[in-house]
């Protein structure tokens, strides 16, 4: 509101002539009415409270951050409407506050606010004014993509530095490995001529160690396949088709595992141009981690979908969920809930769903069930050669 123009109406408010009051009213409520539409029209939310934390006004875009209704936040304390942030200690002070919160609903969003106090002249003596103190402005900036961003760059770098590692780990491992498992099979030739007793010992020992190099070498290959960059093989796909096959090569597990499969697949996706090895390989992998979260008996709900950019393929099941805290680990090499899992299932998964360009989402229910679904692009945007300009 233009204080110049208040300024003047309260030094002049005993001089006013009642029939000039209704003009004065409408210009305040105009005035009040453009900057309504100013506040209402940034993309930043604004929350004003009085000295004591109530709520005198908020603007759009903080009642969407939030899922308020503005009629009911009204002369509310903000910490009920905000309950788990200490807000009478942010507020208490006369100091800048700038803080980074997490919000759940409507959605998940981080949120970054800074707690300014609010002063206005007192006017009581003009050659020392003095301010008195008559609230605080929230200011409110949804920085989830910005988070989002920062996150996936620091991940990429990890990532990278895992392939350096792993093609290390890979090449001093496996040459070993291979010298280990040639030596295996010359002493396996020599034991031929070793008398029965004692072939039959050193046979078991031979097993033994053969196995063991068989498992350390699979460890190795699937760490490489979990991070290293393949080359895709694509051919136009029909995505139902390949969810059916992932199925019923599992079959037999569903049927010991006594796990309702239910299929909803929708008749009219397009085919699409995915590599079929790989795809079949995720949904393996998401399967069987159904599988193990169920233990025995459950449902698992596998549902195709389409929309204008992507197709979509999403498994439902009735686990236990992941615990919150657990939730931004999922990804990461070698972590696993599972005894004896390999934590690289989903980390397989997520770099098999990127290269082919799309993106992953997971919804949790702790102790209720998991949906992961997996967004492919319906359109490939690839690098063509051009042909070469005729000359003259």
């Amino acid at each position: 509101m233009n204080s110049g123009f208040l300024d003047k109406l309260i030094e002049r408010i005993g001089r006013i002539h009642p029939d000039q009051v209704q003009g004065y009213l409408h210009r305040l409520s105009d005035e009040k009415g453009f900057f309504e539409t100013i506040f209402n029209a940034i993309h930043e939310g604004v929350i004003v409270t009085d000295p004591s934390g109530c709520i005198n006004y908020l603007n759009r875009e903080a009642c969407e951050l939030f899922g308020f209704e503005r009629e009911e936040c009204m002369g509310q304390p903000l910490g009920e409407r905000l309950r788990g942030l200490a807000w009478d200690k942010l507020l208490d002070g006369d100091t800048r506050v700038s803080r980074e919160m997490e919000v759940f609903y409507p959605k998940h969003r981080f949120l970054n606010f800074y707690v300014v106090p609010l002063h206005l002249p007192t006017g009581k003596r003009p050659e020392r004014p003095e301010e008195e103190m008559v609230g605080y402005a929230v200011i409110l900036r949804d920085v989830t993509e910005t988070r989002r961003s920062t996150e996936e760059t620091i991940q990429s770098e990890r990532l990278s530095a895992l392939t350096l590692l792993a093609a290390g780990v890979a090449h001093e491992i496996g040459n070993p490995l291979n010298s280990l498992h040639i030596h295996l099979q010359l002493m396996e030739r020599k034991l031929r001529k070793v008398p029965e007793p004692m072939r039959h010992e050193l046979e078991k020992s031979l097993e033994v160690a053969r196995e063991e190099i068989v498992r350390l070498d699979s460890t190795v290959q699937q760490f490489l396949g979990a991070i290293r960059p393949s080359r895709l093989q694509p051919s136009l796909e029909n995505i139902n088709a390949l969810v059916q096959e992932a199925v019923a090569f599992l079959q037999p597990e569903i049927s010991d595992r006594r796990i309702l499969v239910e299929q909803e697949l929708r008749s009219d996706l397009p085919l699409l141009e995915v590599d079929r090895n790989q795809l079949k390989q995720a949904f393996y992998n998401i399967i069987k981690n159904a599988f193990q979260a169920m233990q025995t008996g459950g449902i698992l709900r596998i549902r195709t979908d389409l929309d204008d950019a992507h197709l979509s393929i999403s498994f439902a099941d009735t686990g236990g969920g992941i615990p919150p805290d657990n939730m931004s680990k999922v990804f990461e090499p070698y972590f696993t809930t599972k005894a004896g899992g390999s934590g690289l299932g989903l980390l397989i998964v997520r770099r098999i769903v990127r290269e082919h360009g799309g993106e992953m989402d997971l919804i949790n229910t702790e102790g209720r069930g998991l949906t992961l679904t997996l967004n492919l692009p319906l359109y490939q945007h690839r690098v063509r050669m051009l042909q070469d300009r005729p000359t003259d």
